[in-house]
């Protein structure tokens, strides 16, 4: 069983490779020596370094207490998830699940060898209290692919204790610095070893120049640099959200808070990307990948709607007096909740080791290393993605006037979700553009953020009353009172109502501001 620990630490180089005195850092009353120990560590990449690309790392490590299978994936600078895993012969395939949205098909193979002589030493306040821990290792490096060639380098790693304040590494840096030792240039000893192993940097995959971080044909090159071009500017933001993608997946399947809502708005704004920009990418190759974006959508909505109500109606409930709740409605709704998540959550992880889902990454890397690029892609992107906003724009206004021209009721409902739909569309097109179009780009994003988040709260209620009429069926059948589930129903109507009466303001105000957008 795998367990997750936060890493923060931060590594060091020093032509002595001796511990300076760190007694003289604030806040620290003794220096502990632990002893040393020998590690041995065989790092997993697949041949072209996907993750290597991703500054994951896989490794298989013997020695320390520690010993057993590690995943870090990257947080921030210096900050790392560690998962582990028991000691075993094989990868163990709940790691190898985590990798899954990296390496997809391609095998991982052993592709580092790490022997480390490690001296341990512990930093302690005066009551005893581990502040850091601070590790000098000799290390011994191996290539295993290729012409194997081998390193050796010995470095300081200083890890922050388990909640420890950051603020504290600062202080032991400091006097680090004035010890003559300076930070590693490296992030991470597979990093370095990598660069210093590499038989010819020209041609071997590392961090910097595997294929799924940059493409190899030159003609390409700006999608990944500074945008230039139209094209430029639409295949950057798709190639941040498929690495959204990439990225969320682990922590969907780890069932993170968040991640769910995260990788679905990550497929929906690709998605819209593809329609709202086909004068720049062609339609004929996106849009059978945005069906399939459409579908994993769909699939994610499944967990992460339900999720959404029962939060609502959770809320909702828990702001009645209790003059007004009668009969077991919390625990209902709990149990709902949890019913369907849990089956929710099982359903997606087999949704995300599917073949469709693995092959939509490969072709999203594919369509990135040869993009479709259409003729105005090439063309510079104030006119052309201007143009594309504004069509969508005008789109949107078409929908908010009739929605408001519709008696309230069911055929209103629809009307306005389908303008928030395409609020969601405009707002990603505006998010695009930004970066080439500045301020009005960034006003129009903001813009449909407030209106989307008013209809957001009118859909949300239609969904709250049809889900609050269901429970109420199934609590009646029960033979238990329903008066509660009325009470919230109505509040949910009141809530819609406020919503649409909002709406004719709110346009008329948001469209003031829109005027760049429609002359």
């Amino acid at each position: 069983m795998a367990d997750t620990k936060r890493e923060i630490e931060r590594k060091y180089e020093s032509d002595t490779g001796t511990l300076p005195d760190l007694t003289r850092v604030t806040g620290v009353a003794s220096v502990l020596h632990q002893g040393g120990s020998h590690l041995d560590a065989t790092y997993h990449d697949t041949t072209d370094a996907r993750l290597a690309a991703s500054a994951v790392t896989l490794r298989h490590r013997t020695g320390g207490s520690d010993a057993g299978w590690h995943l870090k994936f990257p947080v921030a600078p210096g900050v790392r998830d560690e998962i582990r895993a028991p000691l075993s012969d094989t990868l163990p395939d709940e790691l190898a699940a985590l990798v899954r949205s990296r390496v997809r098909d391609r095998p991982l193979l052993p592709v580092v060898r790490l022997r480390s002589d490690r001296d341990v030493h512990h930093l302690v306040d005066t009551d005893g209290r581990l502040l850091a821990e601070v590790s000098v290792d000799t290390v011994h490096a191996e290539r295993l692919t290729g012409d194997g060639g081998t390193a050796r380098w010995t470095e300081i790693e200083v890890e922050l204790a388990d909640d420890g304040d950051p603020a504290f590494l600062d202080k032991v840096e400091k006097r680090l610095r004035k010890a003559g030792v300076r930070p590693s240039e490296s992030t991470s000893k597979l990093a370095r070893a990598l660069a210093e192993t590499a038989p010819d940097t020209a041609t071997t995959p590392t961090p910097a120049t595997a294929p799924e971080a940059a493409p190899r044909q030159k003609r390409r090159s700006r999608a990944v640099g500074t945008p230039v071009t139209a094209g430029d500017h639409v295949l950057a933001y798709v190639r941040a959200q498929r690495d959204a993608l990439v990225e969320l997946d682990p922590a969907v399947r780890q069932d993170l808070p968040d991640s769910v809502h995260s990788m679905r708005v990550a497929t929906r704004r690709l998605r819209s990307t593809f329609r709202t920009f086909g004068s720049v990418l062609d339609r004929e190759s996106t849009d059978p990948v945005a069906t399939d974006l459409k579908w994993l959508a769909g699939e994610l909505g499944l967990d992460r709607d339900r999720e959404v109500l029962a939060e609502r109606l959770g809320a909702a409930l828990a702001a009645l007096p209790g003059t007004l709740v009668s009969g077991p409605v919390g625990d209902r709704l709990t149990a709902w909740s949890e019913a369907r998540h849990a089956g929710a959550h099982g359903h997606l992880t087999a949704i995300l080791d599917s073949r469709r889902y693995l092959t939509l990454l490969d072709a999203l890397a594919a369509l990135l290393e040869d993009p479709p690029l259409r003729k105005k892609a090439g063309a510079a992107p104030e006119k052309v993605l201007t143009r594309a906003v504004r069509k969508d724009l005008d789109k949107l206004a078409a929908l908010v006037t009739h929605a408001l021209e519709l008696p309230p009721g069911t055929d209103r409902d629809v009307a306005l979700h389908e303008a928030r739909k395409k609020t969601k569309r405009t707002r990603y097109a505006a998010e695009t553009a930004a970066p080439a179009l500045g301020g009005p780009a960034k006003e129009l994003a903001g813009a449909m953020k407030s209106l989307q988040g008013l209809l957001g709260d009118h859909q949300d209620s239609v969904m709250a009353r049809r889900t609050l009429r269901e429970l109420a069926a199934v609590a009646h059948a029960a033979g238990e009172n329903t008066f509660t589930h009325g009470v919230l129903h109505a509040r949910e109507e009141r809530r819609a109502e406020i919503a649409e009466n909002a709406l004719p303001e709110a346009w008329k105000s948001i469209s003031k501001d829109l005027r760049p957008w429609t002359t």
